[in-house]
């Protein structure tokens, strides 16, 4: 016993505390971000997202950065690419992220989308910028949870994001990914 209190009551009361204070941030949480481009990582944290807006009365965002370069392969015509490919790929994007806006509205949850066009390796500044733009009071993106060499090979947009963002960030993992 220190100062004549009981550590365990004083434990108890720290992480009452603590749980209180995670629950009135949780409790504020009136509009959330999701990065999503229709891949199951995304789709996962969909459904975490889509949760927590129910709970919450939150507002979703469903945002994607198109990159034009990621639809590229060198062989096709730059014609063929410019008139029919990026166009279609584009209106791809979009219809994906309006069915899973509609997937939240038939739950209940206000939901908009955003798509534009950008770069992909500046993915998580421009997740950070769009959070600020719409007033987000946190980010929902799902993560593979590479580590070792996979990490350092490909990079981690989630750490990235994670290290920049001014709001907090809830990353949800793959399935297989869990520990």
């Amino acid at each position: 016993m220190v100062n004549g209190s009981d550590p365990v009551r004083a434990s108890s009361e720290v992480a009452a505390s603590n749980d209180s204070s995670v629950a009135n941030r949780a409790a504020r949480y009136r509009h959330i971000l999701l990065p999503f481009d229709a891949s199951a990582v995304s789709r996962r944290a969909f459904d975490e997202a889509l949760r927590l807006a129910r709970e919450r009365g939150a507002r979703l965002e469903l945002f994607n950065v198109f990159d034009p370069a990621t639809h590229v392969s060198g062989f096709e015509p730059a014609r063929q690419l410019v008139d029919e490919l990026l166009p279609r790929a584009r209106t791809r994007a979009l219809a994906d992220l309006e069915a899973a806006a509609q997937s939240a509205r038939a739950a209940g949850v206000e939901c908009d989308v955003c798509l534009v066009d950008g770069d992909v390796a500046e993915l998580p500044d421009a997740i950070v910028h769009r959070a600020s733009q719409m007033g987000a009071d946190l980010v929902v993106m799902g993560t593979h949870g590479r580590t070792g060499v996979d990490r350092f090979m490909l990079g981690s947009i989630a750490e990235q994001l994670l290290r920049r963002a001014s709001v907090p960030v809830l990353l949800v993992r793959t399935a297989g990914d869990e520990a």
